[in-house]
């Protein structure tokens, strides 16, 4: 019984670490800076932007990457925007292409957009279910109440995960219908570059996924608060 138990945890640890430990293993295996490309992550976006008309959409650095359709801004963070590197290169082509989404009235993206308060409002109650669990345990001393109230802090958490895995069709539209042919017809890359590109297109894919899959285990952070 032990050993199934310590399986079974490390499945678990393996299924919620596992993606998000990919992406940032292969976004830091292909950022190596090449001198020989033609550009920075930051230069290629803005070069993308103008070829599609769209000047008007800004890049910026931020502390992450991402297209905000919202103030309608393309954010790259510091290493992405100013360095010259497969990693860079790929994630600002896949960052225009949510810029290129949202001008096109992508139906999914509008979907993200207006969807996206009702899960930060999900979590900000699932926080507040699971802070305030230990203190409805020493007023009510019910054993039952708090495991229910716990129930519903995971499935508060969990709509996050949901959300990410409904709209993740937006993310595989951006890297691989989008971002990935304006890499190869444009020649930004060698062919010989282009498989390490689709790596990074993947894992750009898979981020939001990979990181709503640990934000599950503020769970265990909040077990700890418990006294049993």
């Amino acid at each position: 019984m032990p050993v199934l138990l310590a399986l079974g945890a490390a499945l678990l640890f393996g299924l919620v670490f596992g993606p998000q430990w990919w992406v940032r293993r292969v976004m830091q295996r292909h950022a190596t800076e090449r001198l020989d490309l033609p550009g920075t992550g930051g230069e290629l976006a803005r070069h993308l932007l103008d070829l599609a008309r769209l000047e008007h959409v800004p890049v910026e650095i931020a502390p992450a990457d991402h297209y905000d359709p919202v103030a309608n801004v393309v954010r790259l963070s510091p290493g992405n925007h100013d360095g010259r590197s497969i990693t860079a290169v790929a994630v600002a082509a896949h960052e225009v292409a949510h810029a290129l989404q949202h001008a096109a009235g992508d139906r999914l993206l509008a979907a993200r957009v207006r969807f996206a308060p009702v899960v930060q409002g999900f979590e900000f109650a699932a926080a507040l279910v699971l802070m305030t669990a230990p203190v409805v345990l020493a007023f009510v001393h019910s054993p039952a109440l708090l495991a229910l109230q716990m129930g519903i802090g995971v499935a508060l958490l969990g709509v996050r995960l949901l959300f990410h895995f409904l709209t993740l069709p937006v993310e595989l539209d951006a890297s691989f219908r989008r971002a990935l042919p304006i890499l190869e017809t444009g020649r930004f890359l060698d062919a010989g570059d282009m498989p390490g590109a689709r790596t990074v297109l993947r894992a750009a894919a898979l981020t939001y996924v990979a990181s709503s899959l640990v934000a599950l285990v503020n769970i265990a952070r909040f077990r700890r608060l418990l006294p049993f």
